[in-house]
Parts: structure tokens; sequence; C-alpha cells
């Protein structure tokens, strides 16, 4: 009765949030603007018993933008805020893999303050400066190419995704940070951020973490923009933190530096009969293998638009990833009786297309080595994600 309860009143406020966005969207002239996203999926995993068992989980994106010189006359200043809300079932704990196999899952359903940023012009658009809660996969080790795609790999590389106190500053959780770049939207540009090393915030059990007791996680990424993009970046915590394996004489956990590289390119392949286009992408990273069970991981894929000339909003992607196990998380499986792979590997196909207000998603996943283990079986996921956005 409760859950019912607690859905009704989501529901009404979903409904209240809609007609707003609506109101706002009405009058072009407004120095701000709304938007709602929702997501909701049903997962199915094979199960150890070859059938299927079944999670829901959703998602809601809340955004405002607001022009600060429009509305209070400062300069070149805007910001940006978001709030999450999730609730549903954790399906990766039936596939039991070590990447995940869902982008919108989280460990606790809750309200978070996802972003609350301004970002401040500082050369006639050439440069700009974000401070606030921030989210650095919006701009750090991102490909266009992979946001069809469902598993979280392709978001992010797990050999950073995985490291920092709970997580770096990405979905769900965010944390403090500062973020400068130059460059355009088109050409080159370099950008370097600073980011709270322990990821908290509003709707989190401690709230926003201002003590920065565990340092800050920098960060830098320089690139090309266009029909072709390549980028390259560096990320290191400035604080070590515990070694997944190796002891200190005390018997605590040694101390040691946590650090990675990565790179990235996408680039248009072909276009389709149908009218649309096929983009390509790939990522590579490594990490120091000390702090995380990650060594390193590649992505790759292809996202075709408009895959029917009668559906314009047709989209099909496939994608391949691999998360190379570091030598130390190799041996503490081993220490647990387990025979270790070398990487988890996973393949996912996925088609996207808009049915009135929806826009509906089939997907299906093959995990092996879920887990790190050589003796697991190859999972399968099969989900359906539908979506509406309202801006």
């Amino acid at each position: 009765m409760l859950i019912m309860h607690r859905r009704a009143a989501f529901g009404a406020a979903f409904l209240a949030l809609v007609t707003a966005s609506t109101a706002f969207a009405q009058d072009e002239q407004e120095p701000w603007t709304f938007s709602a996203a929702y997501t909701a999926d049903v997962i199915g995993v094979d199960a150890r018993d070859r059938s299927l068992d079944w999670r829901a989980l959703d998602n809601l994106d809340l955004v405002v933008d607001a022009d600060l010189e429009r509305l209070t006359g400062w300069r070149g200043a805007r910001v940006h805020g978001a709030v999450l809300v999730n609730n549903g079932g954790e399906p990766n704990a039936l596939a039991g893999t070590l990447q995940g196999i869902d982008n919108i899952e989280v460990g606790d359903a809750a309200v978070r303050l996802f972003e609350l940023w301004i970002e401040q012009d500082l050369a006639d658009g050439r440069a700009t400066l974000r401070t606030g809660l921030y989210d650095l996969n919006s701009e750090f080790y991102a490909t266009d190419a992979a946001g069809l795609l469902i598993a979280p790999p392709f978001g992010i590389g797990s050999e950073l995704a995985s490291t920092g106190p709970n997580g770096p500053s990405i979905f769900p959780s965010t944390a403090l940070a500062a973020r400068l770049r130059i460059g355009r939207e088109e050409g080159g540009y370099g950008q370097v951020a600073a980011i709270n090393a322990r990821a908290s915030t509003l709707g989190d059990p401690d709230g926003i973490d201002t003590d920065m007791d565990d340092g800050v996680l920098l960060i830098g990424e320089a690139g090309w923009n266009g029909p072709t993009r390549l980028a390259a970046g560096t990320w290191r915590y400035d604080r070590a933190q515990d070694d997944i394996r190796t002891l200190a004489p005390d018997g605590n956990p040694a101390r040691t530096t946590a650090q990675g590289i990565y790179a990235l390119a996408e680039t248009d392949l072909f276009q389709t009969p149908a009218g649309g286009n096929a983009r390509g992408f790939v990522r590579v990273g490594l990490s120091d293998g000390d702090t995380t069970d990650f060594s390193g991981g590649w992505q790759a894929g292809v996202l075709l638009n408009q895959v029917w000339a009668s559906r314009p909003d047709s989209q099909f992607s496939i994608g391949v990833h691999e998360g190379l196990l570091s030598d130390k998380a190799q041996a503490n499986l081993r220490d647990g009786g387990d025979r270790p792979a070398s990487a988890e590997q996973g393949f996912e196909i996925t088609y996207s297309d808009r049915i009135g207000p929806l826009t509906v998603q089939p997907d299906l996943q093959l995990i092996r080595n879920a887990g790190g283990l050589r003796s697991a079986d190859t999972v399968v996921v099969v989900g359906l994600r539908v979506s509406v956005a309202l801006d």
C-alpha cells in the first residue's frame, strides 16, 4: 500500500511538471527552460537455471537551464540544474557482472540533486569555467555514437568508473568540481577539471560532501571535434587510496596512487540507403590496476540513424566492450578458490524507434566471464526500454 501511495504521488508530481514544462515552452522569451524525461526499463536476466528472472526500474530527469545575463544582468553566465528520481530493482544482482548491465540502475532508490553548476564565459565563447555539482562524464571520456547503448561501460570506461572512495562524480551521484574548457564546439579543444574525490550529493545519506578529506580527482582531455572526433585524456587522484591486494606492515591495505589514461575516436562511416548515416566509435583506457579490479578496457560500436526511410526516428546500434582484470584482481579471485578470466566481455545489440510520444527500445546483451570468472556461463540479458521526453 505504501508503494502504491508513493507511486501515485510520484505520478501526480510528474503530471504537474509536464503541465508546467508545456507552459514554459509556449513562451519563447523566457530566459530559462525546463525539460523532463522519463525512462522505464524491464530487464530479463538468464539465471543459472536457464530461466529468465525479471526486474523493473525507472529514471526521471528534471532539468532547468537559465541565462543569468537575461535574468540578473550577470554577463556571460548561465546556470544548469538537474534532479534524478530513481526507483526499481537491481538486475545486475541477477547477472553478477563487474561492469553492470543497465545504465539507470542504482544501489539505492532516491531523489538526488544530480547537477547544479554555474558556467561563466571567459572569452566570447572560446573559454568557459564551470563550478558546482558536475557530472564528469557529460564532457570527459564520452562518445555520442555510444549514446543509444544501455550497458554502463559504453558511458565511461570501467577502469575509471570503479575508482574513488565510492565512485567518481558520475551517475547517480556527483561531487563539487571546477572545470575549465578552452575551444569552441568545432575544432580543437582542451579541458581540465578538479573534482572532489568523494561523490555525494543531496539525496545521498550524507548529503553534499564539502570536506574534501579524500582529496580530488584531477582529469584533463584534449582533442578535435568535427565529422571525425579524436581525444585523449589522463586522470589522477591527488591522494593515495587503498590497494586492492598489497598490505602495509601494520596489516592494513597499502596506499597507492590511482591514475590512468584513455583515448577515443568517432567518425561518420557511410550514408544509409534510407537517408541516414552510420557513425562508429572506439575507446581504450588503462589504469594503475592497484586500486581497482580493472587494469584497462576498451569499447567499440556503430550507431545507425534513420534505419528506415519511412521512420526518421529509427536507430540501430551494436557494441562490444571488454574490461581487463588486473593481476591483483585475478590473484584475489584465485585466493577465493575461483579460476579468473583475463577479462569480462560484453556484446550488445539494440534498436530504438518512436511510436507516438513514446520511444521504444528492445535490447539484447551477452556477457562472457561474468564476475571475472572463467567458469561463469554466458549471461543473456533481454530488455525493453520505454522513454518519453517533454521539452
